[in-house]
């Protein structure tokens, strides 16, 4: 067994065992994340949520010799002085467990989980809830820790489910998260946007990142005008990837001029004249409001999640 496959299969023992002792973990913003840990009781953690969510130094007493040996296994435990830190936070959603990247999530590779996700899932769940037609075929783009993919996959066991990025470690913590939650029709591809993948899907999945970071992290950095334009190339590619009835579910930030929504607008000129239905909405009209105080949106007036649904007509 490889290195990297023996660290991946610890560190599926890990989230297993803290599955097993009922560990539950519910991931903020990161303004929320870096406030809360702030303060001086939360310097050092006396609990598996702060080791595992928190990200906080931890002396080695408070684990587990069992946990403690997985991390090290798994090559996620950090040194912090005389105490210790993981590498890797766990979190929960639906019912499931998710390792992704410890906080503060700085590294170029990264992998992202936070309120994003939830609201991701959530358009998820109801999308499949209203689309009673056949699923045979999903793929899930630029899909980080796996959680669209994951989710669809156990909604519909018997759909062939594609989750691709061009991060190798989201690939890495995809498969983990996919042995975690047990599914069996799930695949994981490396590919940017669609280009390495074929044939037409009945549901493509997305949640891009959608901000403009001087940093250009992958998971964060939408580029474009204002942060747009990643989700634009996915509306672009994946309209002409969709089979007859499919649909495209994307989850995505704008940033409000103006009181005007260019995004939306943006999507109105190059759906129209198309064979296409689409419907828009607003989930949350202010989020990352923090990003307003300087760079790309000092003139902006909030930046809002929107959900767009794109479907495919008959034939």
């Amino acid at each position: 067994m490889t290195s990297e496959k023996a660290q991946d299969v610890a560190l599926l023992r890990l989230a297993q065992a803290l599955r097993e002792r009922g560990y539950h973990f519910i991931t903020p913003t990161p303004l929320t994340h870096e406030r809360v840990n702030r303060r001086p009781e939360n310097a050092l953690t006396e609990d598996l949520p702060g080791v595992f969510g928190w990200s906080r130094p931890f002396q080695r007493e408070l684990l587990p010799p069992a946990i403690f040996s997985l991390m090290e296994q798994a090559g996620v435990l950090e040194s912090c002085g005389s105490r210790w830190r993981s590498s890797v936070r766990l979190s929960s959603l639906d019912g499931q467990l998710f390792v992704h990247s410890a906080f503060p999530t700085d590294a170029p590779d990264a992998v992202f989980f936070g309120p994003d996700t939830y609201r991701f899932a959530s358009a998820i769940q109801a999308h499949l809830n209203h689309h009673r037609g056949n699923i045979a075929r999903a793929v899930d783009i630029g899909c980080g820790s796996g959680a669209g993919a994951i989710l669809t996959a156990l909604a519909r066991p018997q759909a062939e489910v594609l989750a691709v990025d061009i991060n190798p470690a989201a690939l890495r913590l995809t498969r983990v998260n996919a042995a975690l939650a047990a599914v069996d029709n799930l695949q994981v591809q490396h590919s940017d946007l669609l280009m390495d993948v074929e044939g037409e899907f009945d549901l493509i999945l997305a949640n891009p990142p959608y901000l403009v970071d001087p940093n250009e992290r992958a998971y964060r950095h939408g580029g474009g005008p204002l942060g747009a334009g990643l989700s634009l190339s996915i509306l672009e590619n994946a309209i002409s990837r969709l089979a007859p009835c499919g649909s495209l579910l994307l989850y995505t930030g704008v940033a409000m001029v103006d009181n005007q929504d260019p995004f939306r607008r943006e999507v109105a000129q190059r759906l129209e004249g198309r064979p296409l239905e689409w419907r828009y909405q607003e989930v949350d009209p202010d989020v990352f409001g923090e990003e307003l105080l300087e760079g790309a949106y000092t003139r902006c007036d909030r930046i809002a999640a929107v959900v767009l649904e794109v479907t495919r007509a008959a034939n």
